[in-house]
């Protein structure tokens, strides 16, 4: 039986790499913001909830005690892509100057920031909070996105840096027999990504640059992760795993 902690485990992607690891009899712990969608999630898995804002350094320090003090697997999920639903900031026009353009400039930079928090530092703070308790021969598997690749604005820069940041972790951790890896999905059904923006004919748009000619599933990721969480992935470390239909090619 392993420990193993999943973050963004209460809906989507996370929540089936939860249910899988629990179903093959794993002891789990989901992490989120959200208390009353981890409760839930939690009931229905029997795994341990655990609400904390992985981006706050206190609150990441606050639930130190909450947390496995062994971790065989630590899946990175936490994120999303914080332009969604909100009004996206632009730069100061050629004609604005001052402090009009410090107002534009500081929306932007809030923008950014915000994704860098959601994506990247919640992997960064959770992972090195953890380092010291992961099991030699443990697993780090992070979720990227395919916009890293393709881009995406900050939350494309933001997944980029997960890729950079992963190559860092696989070196640290290698010594004591832990991989670091990267799942980077496209499009994936079952999840709250689009916040239910997602138009018809940009699904389509998205599903034709695919060579399955299909949207991934949270199924279709979940056993990418499995795998890299497995023994049979004992000499894979420090790779970018592509999980998107062949809508990019990851060559």
């Amino acid at each position: 039986m392993r420990d193993v902690v999943v973050s963004g485990g209460g809906t989507g992607i996370g929540l089936a790499v939860a249910e899988h690891f629990a179903a093959a009899g794993d002891r789990v712990t989901v992490v989120g913001r959200r208390p009353d969608v981890l409760a839930t999630a939690a009931e229905r898995l029997g795994a341990t909830a655990v609400t904390c804002d992985l981006a706050d350094v206190e609150a990441v320090g606050g639930v130190l005690d909450a947390l496995p003090g062994r971790v065989d697997v630590l899946v990175n999920n936490a994120g999303g892509n914080t332009d969604i639903g909100a009004a996206r900031p632009q730069p100061p026009g050629p004609a604005v100057t001052g402090r009009s353009a410090a107002v534009a400039l500081a929306g932007l930079a809030a923008g950014w920031r915000a994704n860098l928090d959601a994506n990247l530092m919640t992997a960064v703070l959770l992972t090195a909070a953890l380092t010291p308790r992961l099991a030699a021969g443990g697993r780090v598997v992070t979720l990227g996105s395919i916009a890293a690749r393709t881009g995406a604005g900050s939350y494309g820069a933001a997944k980029a840096a997960l890729e950079a940041w992963t190559v860092d972790v696989a070196r640290e951790l290698g010594p004591r027999g832990i991989t670091a890896n990267v799942v980077s999905p496209g499009l994936t059904t079952g999840t709250e990504f689009f916040r239910g923006r997602l138009t018809g004919e940009r699904r389509e748009q998205l599903v034709a640059r695919t060579l399955t000619g299909r949207a991934g599933t949270v199924a279709d990721v979940t056993a990418v992760v499995a795998f890299l969480a497995s023994a049979a992935a004992g000499h894979l470390t420090g790779q970018v795993l592509h999980v998107n239909g062949g809508a990019h090619l990851g060559r």
